[in-house]
């Protein structure tokens, strides 16, 4: 959602780095990561930052934020990338600034400046009408400057060669937008959308709206989900505190996954579960509709599986081992 990247913001695969397991007697971490990424750094480097506190532990980033872009980055750590798929399909929320009459290429203010316009009196805009043509399920255009792929390649890479062909518009769900003067050329944002939303591209077609275009000035992920900005650490704190504060800032799987519905069951078929014996699921409670996802918890409120209803009964969706605690 801003600058040309490695990938932009508004990707939401899980990009994972270290496989190796842990060396014998070191407790391996799992869970999530509420981390509060910084100006400057791409989503891939604080991975390798994180990683290297952590050790021989995988890592990776649900919902890339580019290097402009600062707040909410999930990181899932060890069986933590497993539950990505469910993750990362979460609202998120962010907050920002439109610069108006400057139109970039990326558009964001790291592109290069194709077009500058003046710009209207914004105290006799309509903010609040304004808002609400762009709330809701609308079409939007992505940014040529994106990781959306053509033919297997990137678009940010064609982009920079000035080959990217017109992108398609895609269905994006914006279900708050608030905006706000922030000085005679500039809008502040604060949204929350579906994933696959750009704000580069909500940025631009504010500034069409009002006729004089717009760029992103700046951009901070304030939530991703269930996750906020209260709940998250700084790169400085873990490199500061190490692999235990690493350890106590994590969030639990049981935890991040809370919106799925708990499946509870005895320690005997939690073995079994983990095994990946689907009859230990007849002991279960029942699905209670069609296509309902749960999640698998243990005596101890630790999670075993992720199930999915299919012909009314559970099936394993994804299994995930028992890993040492975390939090506080």
């Amino acid at each position: 959602m801003t600058t040309p990247p490695t990938a932009p913001t508004g990707s939401l695969a899980c990009c994972v780095e270290g496989n190796r397991p842990m060396a014998s007697g070191t407790e391996t971490l799992s869970g999530i990561l509420p981390l509060d990424k910084p100006a400057g750094l791409t989503s891939a480097a604080a991975v390798a930052r994180v990683k290297k506190i952590g050790g021989r532990v995988k890592v990776g980033h649900l919902g890339t934020l580019d290097p402009m872009a600062t707040g909410l980055l999930p990181l899932c750590l060890g069986e933590g990338t497993k539950a990505a798929p469910y993750l990362s399909i979460a609202d998120k929320a962010y907050e920002g600034v439109i610069l108006l009459g400057v139109i970039t290429d990326t558009l964001d203010v790291t592109g290069t400046v194709a077009e500058r316009r003046k710009v209207p009196d914004l105290a006799s805009i309509d903010l609040e009408s304004l808002a609400a043509r762009f709330t809701g399920n609308i079409e939007q255009v992505p940014p040529a400057f994106s990781a959306i792929k053509k033919g297997g390649v990137p678009m940010y890479r064609l982009a920079r060669k000035g080959e990217a062909p017109a992108m398609d518009p895609r269905r994006v769900r914006i279900t708050f937008l608030e905006l706000s003067v922030a000085g005679p050329e500039r809008l502040s944002v604060r949204l929350r959308c579906s994933k696959g939303t750009y704000v580069r591209s909500l940025a631009r077609d504010i500034g069409e709206a009002l006729g004089c275009g717009g760029t992103l000035e700046a951009l901070r992920r304030t939530g991703f989900g269930r996750l906020d900005l209260a709940s998250a650490v700084t790169l400085a704190e873990l490199e500061e505190g190490g692999r235990e504060r690493l350890r106590r800032a994590l969030i639990p799987l049981s935890e991040a996954l809370s919106d799925l519905r708990p499946v509870r069951v005895d320690d005997e078929t939690a073995g079994r579960l983990r095994r990946g014996q689907q009859q230990a699921l007849a002991s279960a409670p029942p699905p209670r509709r069609a296509g309902e996802t749960g999640r698998v918890l243990g005596p101890a409120g630790e999670l075993v599986a992720v199930v999915r209803e299919q012909e009314g009964r559970w099936r394993l969706d994804r299994v995930f081992a028992e890993s040492a605690p975390c939090g506080p």
